[in-house]
């Protein structure tokens, strides 16, 4: 008898909710620009957020947007539906957040966002309704004079890292070099143009950069990658130029200008021009791998006596066997230990000893996307020491 009673209670309230007769105040939706320190320039990011907040009870929507004339845009995200309290009830909310990017200057309009909306009647019938934002204008300021590459932003942030150390090279070995540049509030191609790196003695080979864009709570954050693989051309070693590109700080208003100091490409000395050091009793402790090479001379030297039997013998040939497989051996110890960069070198000098692969060349690529790009997919280290051990003739 009570769960009735407070049924008859409840049921005009019901009604209403789930009635034809829609009250304006029952589904509102409205679109704010963000406060911004100043008039935006051309090609700054502006956010935009559109909020409905709903009392009915909704079976199906859609959210039309309006054509942004004059606007480049970027959506972050999907669309966030919550709850919260109004007036002591529970009503549903959606928000959705987009960025966006005035390619003109003067006065700008964002028309009319319109919400497709399927409600229920008295009778739990679906009908359609529509509720629509109101317009809003502002202003951008055109583009200041300047021949300067135009790069707004609200944070830069720039990595300068190396495959190895730049400066304890291995005689005839190069280095790979990867800038990487972030900047918050910017579409990957708002960035400049990847720069001309230069030397007075290098030979500099650039490799075609990657651009990637992270959409965040705060905004879009463009991500590009500049790449170069660097050798000196002497046996020493040699300079490379700063890099500079300018940016306007648009949460301090002033243009400012990244700088990306020189850095020294050298080859470490030759272990076979430095004068011997004589040990000072120390105890003798023999190592594994020490023991793995000697057997591997051994092994070797015994095969130069046999195929001398039927050739001249041949002092390169034997080097160059020996190098491989102490290359080999340290690629499978990078490879036990993890150690990333020490892999890539070594699988590259691996590589530019034998003759072109395909399978190789795969392998090395998938590699550096996982070292160097922004990818989630699981990278196995021993399946790519396999393959790549039975590429090597």
């Amino acid at each position: 008898m009570k769960l009735f009673a407070l049924f008859l209670i409840c049921l005009p309230a019901m009604v209403v909710a789930q009635s034809r007769e829609v009250d304006p105040d029952d589904l509102r939706l409205t679109i704010e620009i963000e406060e911004l320190p100043a008039q935006p320039f051309q090609q700054e990011m502006i956010l935009l957020t559109i909020h409905g907040v709903y009392q009915r009870h909704i079976t199906q929507e859609k959210l039309e947007q309006p054509d942004l004339t004059g606007i480049n845009w970027m959506q972050l995200g999907e669309d966030h539906w919550f709850e919260s309290r109004l007036n002591g009830k529970t009503v549903k909310n959606m928000r959705r957040r987009i960025a966006l990017f005035p390619e003109t200057s003067g006065k700008l309009e964002i028309g009319a966002f319109q919400h497709h909306l399927t409600l229920l009647d008295e009778e739990n019938k679906w009908f359609e309704h529509t509720i629509r934002s109101q317009p809003i204008t502002f202003d951008v300021i055109p583009v200041p004079q300047t021949k300067q590459w135009w790069f707004p932003v609200r944070r830069l942030e720039i990595q300068d890292s190396w495959s190895n150390a730049p400066d304890q090279l291995l005689p005839g070995e190069g280095v790979l070099r990867i800038i990487r540049v972030s900047a918050l509030g910017a579409r990957p191609d708002m960035i400049p143009p990847m720069p001309e790196l230069t030397s007075p003695s290098a030979l500099i080979f650039p490799h075609p950069e990657k651009r990637l864009v992270d959409l965040t709570a705060r905004g879009p954050e463009a991500v590009a990658f500049w790449r170069w693989t660097i050798k000196p051309r002497n046996d020493v070693s040699t300079i490379l130029e700063p890099i500079e590109f300018s940016y306007f700080d648009t949460a301090t208003r002033k243009s400012e200008k990244a700088v990306i100091s020189a850095q020294r490409v050298a080859y470490l000395p030759d272990e076979t021009d430095q004068p011997a050091q004589v040990a000072q009793d120390a105890p003798a402790q023999l190592r594994p791998g020490l023991l793995i090479i000697c057997g591997l001379v051994s092994f070797l030297v015994s095969i130069a006596v046999l195929v001398g039997k039927d050739r001249e013998f041949s002092g390169v040939w034997l080097r160059r066997l020996f190098e491989k497989y102490t290359l080999l051996y340290r690629l499978r110890r990078g490879v036990r230990q993890n150690d990333l960069s020490t892999v890539r070198r070594l699988a590259q000098s691996l590589d530019h000893q034998n003759i072109p692969d395909d399978v190789r060349a795969t392998l090395l690529s998938k590699l550096d996307i996982h070292i160097y790009g922004r990818t989630q997919q699981v990278f196995d280290l021993k399946e790519f020491y396999l393959r790549f051990r039975r590429s090597i003739h």
